[in-house]
């Protein structure tokens, strides 16, 4: 026997703030609308949950349908369900932060995105929805986790010098960092190991190489 509702069936979707450290900025992936409601205007790559589908997998699906990108750490952020956010009805929005080193990333506009595009946090566009009140939330959630997590190892390449991640911490932070604290606490961390290899940078020494022990993982270090 097939059960019948008595309530309204608001309807779900996922919105996804992709972040990158790029020319030495923090900037985030936007992609354009094609259609209304907002046509023309940036918003965050996202969508509406399938009938069969949970909330991460769609995320993932909408991130790689608008904007070609796969393969990023993926968190779930917070859930807006304010009356009257969408336009075309009761819609509920799952948000979720993504993070991913730029090297080897290709984007491309697919699906309902009109045009994709990589926006610096300190210039954002005019934004749909109440994206840019996501987009917030998520610094937020970022600059909190650097804290207590290895949560910005997620921008790194597969090796890297401390002086490369010193500079994320600082781009993420929007401040210097002492150089000798900071490396005092990084290399206290169970989670970096050291490699065989060094990097020079111009007329400097060769720099150690590092690299992260479990790639993809987030570990609580306090």
């Amino acid at each position: 026997m097939r059960y019948c509702y008595d309530h309204p069936r608001p309807a779900v979707a996922t919105d996804v703030v992709l972040f990158s450290i790029r020319e030495g900025m923090l900037m985030l992936l936007l992609v354009k609308r094609a259609h209304e409601p907002f046509a023309g205007a940036w918003a965050l790559p996202g969508g509406f949950v399938g009938i069969d589908e949970d909330l991460e997998t769609s995320a993932l699906r909408e991130l790689e349908e608008e904007t070609g990108v796969t393969g990023v750490y993926l968190e779930q952020l917070h859930t807006s369900g304010e009356p009257g956010r969408d336009p075309r009805g009761r819609v509920i929005s799952v948000a979720y932060y993504a993070l991913t080193p730029s090297d080897g990333l290709h984007i491309r506009a697919a699906s309902d995105a009109k045009a994709v595009a990589w926006s610096a946090l300190e210039d954002l566009p005019p934004m749909a929805f109440d994206h840019e009140k996501i987009v917030n939330m998520a610094h937020q959630r970022l600059v909190a986790k650097l804290d207590y997590s290895t949560i910005a190892f997620q921008f790194m390449p597969q090796m890297f010098t401390l002086s490369e991640l010193q500079t994320v911490y600082q781009i993420i932070l929007r401040e210097e960092l002492d150089k000798r604290n900071f490396r005092k606490g990084v290399l206290a961390m169970s989670c970096l190991e050291r490699t065989t290899e060094k990097r020079r940078n111009g007329k400097h020494r060769p720099a150690q190489l590092y690299r992260l022990k479990s790639p993809g993982r987030v570990e609580f270090i306090k």
